[in-house]
């Protein structure tokens, strides 16, 4: 059996930069374990795979460990794919996931994703979190992931987190993030050992919680985020009270072909 594959680095202007993902294209949907099996030997945070459903397509996301339930740069990559290699024409794509009907529409040179908001609340702070990352936090809250915010966006570019303790944690990951300064926001980093990835380069999703803390601290509902990891990137927002609309380019960095042996 042969698979088209394409490696994008979503959220970038450039390769080499931004959050690299794969993105599968398929007529119908293989083994689960197949999936898996294809994110394990990319060993990217995410590979995509979609399957044409009508006009919709449906789209699933694969760690090198595990499915998960949302995913903002490999959403970003595959829009990209879609329009660029495979001849769409329309001004807006469906997806079909985990987390509902998601939509990606093209404008002024970006592609803005519509996801929905995940707002998270403060809370008392496990202590292997606070051991992990080693500092005094200004707050720390949790929805999908734990969120910890810090003042200095400094400190967050040199954190060095203890990824044992990171793993202990019950949630998907660990945000940190801190005021940023102008024209960006808010500065951040992620981190998901429980998921197969010690750090994430750009991280989508965790924008739907970023958006709706800094709207809130900020009174801002148009936001610039730059994740300070070491590729980097930055995640423009327009948070809603339900909805974040995350915007981004993205670029190819290759195609080619899976070869895996049939049923």
């Amino acid at each position: 059996m042969r698979y088209p594959q394409f490696q994008v680095d979503a959220f970038a202007d450039r390769v080499f930069a931004g959050n690299p993902a794969a993105v599968v294209p398929l007529s119908a949907w293989p083994h689960d374990a197949l999936l898996q099996a294809i994110a394990h030997e990319n060993q990217l945070s995410e590979t995509a795979f979609f399957v044409p459903e009508g006009d919709d397509y449906a789209l699933r996301w694969f760690t090198p460990t595990r499915e998960v339930d949302l995913c903002g740069h490999a959403t970003l990559a595959t829009a990209h794919v879609l329009f660029t290699h495979l001849g769409c024409s329309s001004k807006q794509l469906r997806f079909r996931t985990r987390s509902g009907v998601l939509q990606v529409e093209r404008e002024q040179g970006l592609l803005w994703m519509d996801f929905p908001a995940q707002p998270a609340t403060p809370t008392a702070a496990p202590v292997a979190l606070l051991q992990a990352i080693g500092q005094e936090p200004h707050a720390v809250l949790a929805a999908s992931d734990w969120m910890v915010v810090l003042d200095d966006p400094a400190a967050v570019e040199a954190l060095a987190p203890d990824f044992g303790l990171l793993q202990q944690l019950d949630r998907r990951g660990v945000i940190v993030t801190a005021p940023g300064a102008a024209p960006v926001d808010f500065v951040s980093r992620f981190f998901a050992p429980r998921y197969g990835i010690a750090e994430d380069p750009v991280t989508g999703s965790a924008h739907c919680t970023l958006g709706p803390y800094w709207r809130e601290r900020l009174g801002k509902d148009s936001l610039l985020g730059e994740q300070r990891s070491q590729r980097g990137g930055r995640v423009q927002c327009r948070v809603g009270d339900t909805r974040v609309q995350l915007g981004g380019t993205a670029v190819t960095f290759l195609e080619g072909t899976i070869h895996v042996p049939g049923d």
